[in-house]
């Protein structure tokens, strides 16, 4: 059982939440972790960029002129490639790219991004309330990260799907990524300074790190 400090609105320590779930720390190589974050920029891309063809353009294919007695170059079609809006050869064409890491490799890459957060003492509990419910409120969530002493570092914050108005409160924060709990990703987890999850979410975020073993 890990103890994780808990922060109130004025940026005090009066509890602590607890990490229930037995967790065992488990060693990974900088080769997974690497292969784990490319292949999530290789899966983002969308793969949509593309360059038309000579045999894609909508001019026509007749011979400018003819081949001889002219004067001039022999071309065989204004949609040829040395010509201005000709095609493009050996252009981009749409493509999928994707790189596949195995859970067993993934849950190591959390594994360790967890403990390394943990060693750090970079693994913290917002004890934070809306003042009106369902009312977002970007100062009140200001204030609190600044009352933490966190207002100037890049944070990660934990969040259910559907809580609408807490995630409204913090998305408009620069240095706030929102992840949420059923979406961890190794590259925002790896990129920040801190990790932060409110205490109504702690369950949820012990069920989370308990994938993770």
């Amino acid at each position: 059982m890990i103890a994780i400090p808990m922060f109130n609105k004025d940026g005090k320590t009066p509890d602590t939440a607890q990490l229930t779930v037995q967790i065992d720390r488990k060693e990974v190589s900088p080769t997974t972790f690497a292969c784990a974050v490319r292949s999530l920029f290789q899966n983002w891309r969308q793969g949509t960029v593309a360059c038309k063809t000579r045999g894609q353009l909508a001019f026509s294919n007749k011979k400018p002129w003819r081949q001889k007695g002219t004067g001039r170059a022999r071309v065989s079609s204004i949609r040829s490639p040395l010509w201005r809006k000709g095609g493009v050869i050996f252009g981009p064409q749409p493509r999928v790219r994707s790189l596949i890491v195995n859970t067993k490799q993934r849950r190591l890459v959390f594994n360790n991004l967890l403990f390394t957060m943990l060693d750090k003492s970079a693994v913290h509990c917002l004890d934070f309330e809306l003042p009106t419910t369902n009312k977002p409120s970007t100062k009140e969530a200001r204030n609190a990260l600044t009352a933490m002493g966190l207002n100037r570092k890049k944070l990660v914050l934990f969040l259910p799907f559907g809580d609408e108005a807490n995630y409204a409160s913090f998305r408009n924060i620069p240095h706030v990524h929102i992840v949420l709990f059923d979406q961890p990703n190794a590259v925002q987890l790896s990129d920040a300074h801190c990790w932060i999850f409110l205490k109504k979410d702690t369950d949820l975020f012990n069920t989370m790190v308990a994938q993770w073993n």
